[in-house]
């Protein structure tokens, strides 16, 4: 269980931290922040991986593993774009 909740956060620090330095433009937010794009990236990435290519390898909880990492940067990379739309218009 621990350990699983390790591994989340580590697949959200890597995911989040690479989503933000592809994306173009500056995002806000500290660490906390890219750990949550991260997680939430790797949900969203799951989701996406199950929907269009019926592979859970974004979604496996506790598995640190190329597969998953690269789920997850599209995952937060969707996130941040969807993020930008949001924000623009509320500006």
């Amino acid at each position: 269980m621990v350990i699983n909740v390790i591994a989340w956060l580590v697949l959200g620090l890597i995911a989040g931290a690479i989503a933000k330095a592809i994306y173009p433009g500056h995002q806000g937010g500290g660490i906390f922040a890219t750990i949550g794009l991260g997680i939430l990236g790797a949900m969203v990435g799951g989701w996406l991986g199950n929907l269009f290519l019926g592979t859970t390898a974004g979604a496996t909880a506790g598995a640190l593993s190329i597969p998953s990492v690269i789920f997850a940067i599209i995952g937060a990379l969707v996130l941040l774009f969807l993020w930008g739309l949001f924000t623009r218009r509320a500006a």
